[in-house]
């Protein structure tokens, strides 16, 4: 056996002091790793998806002007919307991401989507968005996960992509517009897609899109009320109809995020479940009181209002609410931890909101 060797005083503090160091570093990176921020509300643009609306048609009044690289236009209905290359320009994206405070985007096509499309078409390109996603959780997996974009015109077709992109890593919720060419999410063609979605475990976050075409163009052209008052009131009437249309009782494990802090459905609740008690359209289309399903949504941070924010939590619960940007058009946020942090929750609660409720719902 051999003999063991004294530790002098300065290797014995020497270990102790790295020791301390490695459990601070430890300690270090999980405070931080229990600090990070998921965006649920962040909007991306592949290039492929740009070329081929670009080149190839897309719904009428919509395209992408490149022609001055740095400041790309999205037109869209008569209207020129400034976007950013860090749409599509990952390695710019996550410098934008740093400074703002964030981790990791879940990725989402927003308007136009494809549901306008013929079906084929329209499954071409949701494979498109879908394999870019995938390419960029490949080359970022800390920072990018994707939220599937479906051929809705086609329910067999969106079914049949979700079974393409079974068990991505990558893919960790569906993304829909909040009605879509006149068709509302209680309607009974969508249900295939919800059934794959509940059986994959598949949250899906909602959008609005057209709203102008859906909530009627005249009253919202100005001001540009389609985005500041159409956007939320969409929303409220998705939610109306995922209740009233029995959607969320058909569907009990299926998940449902609401953009834009719910929109109108936190402040109407109360009027929605009045309207159940004495409207006979609304007597017994629900299992449930309204109120009672407000907890199966979640809900982004997308107030503007710190007290609205303090009031969504209060109603829905701090477990329903996560960090959204509206990443990067101008009615977000461009700092979105900041509301968060204007609450002064307890940390733990501030936590949840910034990436804690995500990672659970989000499976990341």
């Amino acid at each position: 056996m051999s003999t063991p060797h004294p530790v002098g005083r300065r290797r014995f503090l020497g270990g102790c002091c790295a020791a301390g160091v490695g459990a601070i570093a430890a300690g270090h990176a999980r405070a931080q790793s229990s600090r990070r921020a998921v965006d649920v509300h962040a909007h991306y643009f592949p290039e492929r998806f740009i070329r081929a609306i670009n080149e190839e048609g897309g719904p009428p009044g919509v395209s992408f002007d490149l022609s001055k690289p740095e400041a790309p236009i999205f037109n869209i209905g008569g209207g020129r919307i400034p976007i950013d290359v860090t749409y599509w320009d990952l390695e710019r994206r996550i410098a934008r991401m740093d400074a703002q405070g964030v981790t990791l985007h879940a990725l989402s096509l927003t308007t136009p989507f494809v549901y306008w499309a013929p079906p084929d078409r329209g499954a071409a390109l949701a494979r498109i968005v879908n394999d870019a996603m995938i390419e960029a959780h490949r080359a970022y997996p800390g920072r990018f996960v994707g939220c599937a974009a479906l051929p809705l015109q086609a329910p067999d077709l969106a079914v049949k992509e979700l079974d393409r992109l079974a068990g991505s890593p990558a893919i960790r919720a569906a993304y829909m517009p909040s009605s879509f060419a006149g068709t509302e999410l209680s309607d009974a063609s969508l249900f295939p897609i919800y059934e794959a979605c509940q059986a994959r475990d598949l949250p899906i976050l909602l959008h609005p899109d057209q709203v102008a075409a859906a909530l009627g163009a005249n009253r919202l052209q100005r001001f540009y009320l389609a985005n500041i008052l159409g956007n939320p009131f969409d929303t409220a009437i998705a939610a109306a109809n995922l209740v009233f249309g029995g959607v969320l009782d058909r569907f009990p494990r299926l998940t449902f995020v609401l953009p834009h802090a719910g929109g109108a459905v936190p402040y109407l609740a109360g009027r929605l479940q009045h309207g159940q008690q004495v409207r006979p359209e609304n007597r017994g289309v629900a299992e449930k009181p309204f109120m009672e399903y407000l907890r199966r949504f979640y809900y982004d941070t997308i107030t503007h209002s710190p007290e609205l924010l303090r009031f969504l939590i209060d109603l829905v619960g701090v477990d329903r609410v996560m960090l959204g940007s509206d990443y990067c058009f101008d009615m977000g946020y461009e700092r979105p931890r900041e509301i968060i942090d204007a609450l002064r929750l307890r940390p733990a609660d501030r936590d949840r909101i910034y990436g804690g409720n995500a990672a659970r719902l989000l499976k990341i």
